[in-house]
């Protein structure tokens, strides 16, 4: 089990990970041996994740989510497979994290006071009147 938070938890069973061959650094190693991870989650289906929490978590995927709502995490920055598998489900635990976070609260929409609209103005009427010091009035000869 992945305790999430303390309502969430993820069973071992509803991850299915997949070795394949890592490009990168690595020497022959990388020829030989299967050391990149590839995680699959079904979001859609999974018993343990509300549903608000399947719907931020579907948006959250973008491109990694497939069309039946299984998303993909691909792991392959380190030369080991025990590393990659640890490094994809602490990416997934951190998408899921921030999908099981409560959205920020919606902004209160605040007018501008009486001073502050003032000095706007004043500041206006100050550098228009160094600007229009600045133009040139010849005179005609």
């Amino acid at each position: 089990m992945i305790q999430v938070t303390a309502n969430i938890a993820i069973s071992d069973d509803e991850l299915i990970e997949t070795f394949i061959r890592a490009s990168g650094p690595g020497g022959q190693n990388v020829n030989k041996v299967s050391t990149a991870v590839e995680l699959r989650f079904d979001v859609w289906h999974s018993p343990n994740l509300p549903d608000p929490v399947k719907s931020r978590l579907s948006r959250l995927g973008g491109r990694r989510l497939t069309l039946e709502g299984v998303l993909i995490i691909r792991a392959d920055r380190f030369r080991t497979q025990e590393r990659n598998r640890e490094d994809a489900r602490e990416r997934l635990l951190a998408l899921i994290s921030e999908a099981a976070a409560p959205p920020p609260p919606p902004r209160r929409p605040t007018r501008p006071t009486l001073a502050s609209k003032t000095r706007r103005l004043d500041s206006k009427t100050r550098r228009a009147a160094v600007k229009s010091g600045r133009s040139f009035r010849g005179t005609d000869d």
